[in-house]
């Protein structure tokens, strides 16, 4: 059986880099430019609803702070949705358990042509725009998932993707295995 912790692992601070910058923002529900709604994608999607302008921070990841360990216990009860988490991992320690006290960035999809990026302030996590985004576009960013080259390729295919995009890889996990990766 897969480590499903290891899975669903997004290391922020490997992958996106620590941000001083953003340590003083400040996130309130009504200062955002989005709205949750029925997305093509998958369930519910995350709509611009005021112009984003390239390099502005739209929202920050919340929800409850938890332990891996505590991650894949309530992962291992929830299985009504076999790829579908709002768990979201800060590092080996730290989970954002965003089904619980989260706020809209919940509800934001993946994509193989991301429209804005995670990144990572001393474990804060906040997601920022790579390009303008107008109003109407469904923000997506690629969660790039981690894999073992071992893990059962039946299982993998949960995880295939639905964005639909031209440079779609037909898949939200990272292109490379977890023990490829430097």
């Amino acid at each position: 059986m897969m480590d499903l912790q290891r899975l669903f692992s997004i290391s922020s601070a490997a992958l996106f880099g620590h941000r001083p910058e953003l340590a003083s923002r400040k996130m309130s529900e009504k200062t955002l430019k989005i709205e949750a709604r029925t997305s093509s994608i998958h369930g519910l999607g995350v709509y611009v609803v005021e112009p984003i302008r390239a390099g502005e921070t739209i929202v920050e990841v919340v929800g409850e702070r938890i332990s891996s360990a505590e991650s894949d216990r309530r992962y291992q009860e929830k299985q009504t949705e076999p790829g579908h988490t709002f768990m979201f991992y800060v590092d080996e320690d730290t989970v954002v358990d965003c089904g619980v006290n989260g706020n809209v960035s919940r509800f934001i999809n993946h994509s193989c042509e991301p429209n804005c990026e995670a990144v990572d302030d001393d474990g804060r996590i906040f997601l920022e725009a790579l390009r303008d985004i107008e109003v109407g576009e469904e923000l997506v960013y690629d969660y790039r998932l981690t894999w073992e080259s071992t893990d059962d390729p039946e299982d993998l295919k949960v995880y295939s993707c639905r964005c639909g995009s031209r440079s779609c890889r037909g898949t939200m996990l990272d292109v490379v295995p977890l023990s490829e990766a430097s």
